[in-house]
C-alpha cells in the first residue's frame, strides 16, 4: 500500500481569511490528488460522449452513486475497443477536481473492460490448449464451395446479424435457397445450442456451407463462441464452416477452429455467395465464346465441304479415267518389258564373247605340261646327283673329324671325375684321380707328378 500523503504540502488557509472560489476550488484539487494517488475504480459507463478533439466525456456508476470522468486523447488512442453507454468497466484514475465547473471528477488514464482479465485468460488457455491438439491446422480446413446449391445459418432468429446476412446474399444471389439452423448466441445455454445445431447440420447434409454468425459485443456478449464444446462441432464438421462473429477487431476460439474467418456478418455472406451480377456476366462472356468457337467450327468444316466436293467425280468419268490410267500404264509396262529384254540380249551375247576369248587351248596347254614335266625331271635328277655328290663331300669331311678315329689312331682323352677335359698338365698335382678313354674301352688313372 501506498504511504499517506504529506499533507502539509497542502494549503491551509485560516478561519478568517476570505477565499476566493478559484482559490478554493484549486486548494479542494490539491488536497484531492495529494490525498488519492492512481487508483482502480469499477462501474458502467453511461453519458458517453466522444469529442471531435478526440477526448472521451462519461459518467461511472454503479447502484447508488456515479462520478464524471474524462479520458483525454493521448490516453484514448491505445484502446482496442470502443467504450459504450451500459459496459462494465475498470479505470485506473486519478481523482481531482474540474475547477471550471466545480465537479469532482476522475481523470482516466487507463480502461479495461470489467471481468475481461480473467476472461481473457481463460481465452488464452483454452486457444493453447486446442492449437496444440491441431484444431487450428491449416491442414483441416475445407475450402468453400464456388457455387453451393444451399447456404445453411447457424444463428439466433433474434440477432441483427441474420437479417445483414440474409439482406446480403439476397442482394448478391436470391437464387440460393437458405436454411436456418436457429440457436441462441448469447447466454450460458448459447454453446450447447450452438453445437447442436452444427450437429443437426451435419447430420441432415443439406447444405454445402454453413455461416456461424453474431453481431458485435463485448467480450461477455461473444463469450458463448469460446467454447471448447463448440469448437470440437465446427472441427468435426464435415461441411465447411465460415464465421462472421462481431467485428474486424473481434476474435473468437470458433474463428480459429473454422474452415474461413469473415470480418463480420456482411462479410461472411459476401465471400459465401458469389455475386448473380458477376455469374451473369461470366456465362455472357462464355456464350459469346461458344458461339464464336462454334461459328469459326462451322466456317472451317464449310470450306472443306466445299474442298470436298470439287474433288468429286461421276461413276462414268471416274471409271474412264481409271481405264485410261490402265491402258497408259500397260503401255508402260510393254514398253518396259521390251527394253529390258533387249538389255538382257545384250549382256548375254557380251557375256558369251568374253568367255569365248577367256576359254583356253588345250592342245597347247597340253604340250606345254609335257615339255614341263619332261624339264622337271631332268632338273630333279641333276638337282639328286649334286647333293649326292655334297653328302660324300660332308661324310669324309666328318669322318677326318670323328674323335673315334683319332682315338683308333693310338690317341686317348684324359678327363677330371667331373667330367672337364684335361687339356694341360697346370693345375694337376700328385694324387688327382683321372678318367683314361679309348677308341675301345676306358681306364682309370692317377697323377704320380705333373710335368
Amino acid at each position: 500500500m501506498p504511504s499517506e500523503p504529506d499533507l502539509t504540502r497542502v494549503s491551509s488557509p485560516l478561519p478568517a481569511e476570505i477565499l476566493s472560489v478559484s482559490a478554493l476550488a484549486r486548494s479542494v484539487r490539491d488536497l484531492l490528488e495529494h490525498r488519492y494517488p492512481l487508483l482502480w475504480v469499477a462501474g458502467e459507463i453511461s453519458n458517453c460522449v466522444h469529442a471531435k478533439s478526440g477526448h472521451l466525456y462519461f459518467s461511472l456508476k454503479d447502484e447508488t452513486a456515479q462520478v464524471r470522468c474524462v479520458m483525454f486523447r493521448n490516453r484514448g488512442q491505445y484502446l482496442d475497443w470502443e467504450p459504450r453507454d451500459g459496459i462494465r468497466v475498470e479505470v485506473r484514475a486519478l481523482i481531482t477536481l474540474y475547477e471550471a465547473r466545480g465537479d469532482f471528477q476522475l481523470n482516466v488514464e487507463a480502461m479495461r473492460r470489467a471481468g475481461q482479465g480473467a476472461l481473457f485468460e481463460a481465452f488464452l488457455r483454452l486457444r493453447d490448449k486446442l492449437n496444440k491438439e491441431g484444431l487450428f491446422d491449416a491442414v483441416h480446413k475445407k475450402p468453400l464451395p464456388a457455387y453451393p446449391r444451399r447456404i445453411g445459418i447457424v444463428t439466433s432468429l433474434q440477432a441483427a446479424a441474420l437479417r445483414d446476412v440474409l439482406t446480403t446474399l439476397a442482394r448478391r444471389n436470391p437464387t440460393i435457397p437458405i436454411i436456418i439452423y436457429p440457436a441462441s448466441v448469447q447466454g450460458e445455454a448459447a454453446p450447447q445450442q450452438l453445437a447442436a445445431a452444427i450437429a443437426t447440420a451435419a447430420r441432415r447434409d443439406e447444405c454445402d456451407l454453413l455461416i456461424l454468425c453474431r453481431g458485435g459485443g463485448s467480450i461477455e456478449d461473444l463469450w458463448a463462441f469460446n467454447d471448447e464444446g463448440l469448437a470440437r462441432a465446427i472441427h468435426a464438421c464435415p461441411i465447411p464452416v465460415l464465421t462472421g462473429i462481431g467485428h474486424e477487431t473481434d476474435f473468437t476460439i470458433a474463428e480459429f477452429v473454422a474452415d474461413r474467418r469473415a470480418a463480420t456478418p456482411t462479410a461472411a455472406a459476401e465471400l459465401a455467395a458469389p455475386a448473380r451480377a458477376e455469374l451473369l456476366a461470366g456465362l455472357s462472356q462464355l456464350r459469346q465464346s461458344l458461339l464464336r468457337q462454334m461459328q469459326f467450327a462451322l466456317d472451317a468444316r464449310a470450306q472443306r465441304v466445299d474442298s470436298l466436293a470439287g474433288r468429286l467425280q461421276s461413276p462414268a468419268d471416274k471409271l474412264a479415267a481409271s481405264s485410261a490410267r490402265l491402258d497408259a500404264a500397260r503401255a508402260r509396262l510393254g514398253a518396259a518389258l521390251a527394253l529390258a529384254t533387249r538389255n538382257a540380249e545384250w549382256r548375254l551375247s557380251h557375256a558369251m564373247r568374253r568367255l569365248a576369248l577367256a576359254m583356253p587351248n588345250l592342245g597347247v596347254l597340253h604340250s606345254r605340261v609335257s615339255q614341263l614335266d619332261t624339264a622337271l625331271r631332268r632338273a630333279t635328277l641333276q638337282r639328286l646327283a649334286a647333293l649326292a655328290e655334297d653328302l660324300a663331300q660332308f661324310s669324309l669331311g666328318l669322318a677326318h673329324l670323328d674323335p673315334a678315329a683319332v682315338l683308333a689312331r693310338g690317341y686317348a682323352i684324359v678327363r677330371r671325375p667331373d667330367g672337364s677335359v684335361v687339356r694341360t698338365s697346370a693345375g694337376l698335382r700328385a694324387g688327382d684321380p683321372l678318367e683314361l678313354s679309348f677308341a675301345r674301352g676306358g681306364a682309370t688313372a692317377r697323377v704320380e707328378k705333373p710335368h
